[in-house]
């Protein structure tokens, strides 16, 4: 009955953000934007789920915000996107040929999954996870 459909962030710069997840696979395929200029939204796709891109004028050129890895996950709130892989290494060498940073060490989550987290440019923090789990629908 329920899918997932999309997830938002707000963003600072809208052309730094589409450009940072086109490296993921995201593509755009819908763009809007406000008469007065005061805000644009973009959905990004990828695999049948949209990242849908809030940017507002008055957030341009605003600090990013400090973010723990995984954007404070003690704290009450949603916490970050995750993105599977089938090779964390190869995950990490493709960034590295990007010129984008690598992110943190690969780690092993007590959900049995191994991954790393990588900043977007608002300093949010993106999961990438290798998750072989064979419960997982395909």
């Amino acid at each position: 009955m329920f899918s997932v459909h999309h997830g938002t962030l707000s963003v600072a710069d809208l052309d730094r953000s589409i450009a940072f997840y086109s490296h993921f696979g995201f593509e755009p395929v819908t763009r809007w934007a406000a008469d007065d200029g005061s805000l644009q939204i973009v959905h990004l796709a990828l695999g049948g789920i949209i990242l849908e891109l809030f940017c507002y004028a008055a957030n341009h050129g605003k600090a990013n915000g400090r973010y723990e890895v995984g954007n404070d996950l003690e704290q009450v709130g949603v916490k970050h996107l995750a993105l599977r892989v089938s090779s964390l290494q190869t995950a990490k060498t493709l960034l590295a040929d990007l010129d984008l940073p690598t992110g943190t060490e690969i780690s092993h989550g007590r959900t049995g999954i191994d991954y790393f987290f990588v900043q977007d440019p608002d300093g949010l923090w993106l999961e990438i996870v290798e998750d072989r789990r064979s419960w997982r629908d395909e």
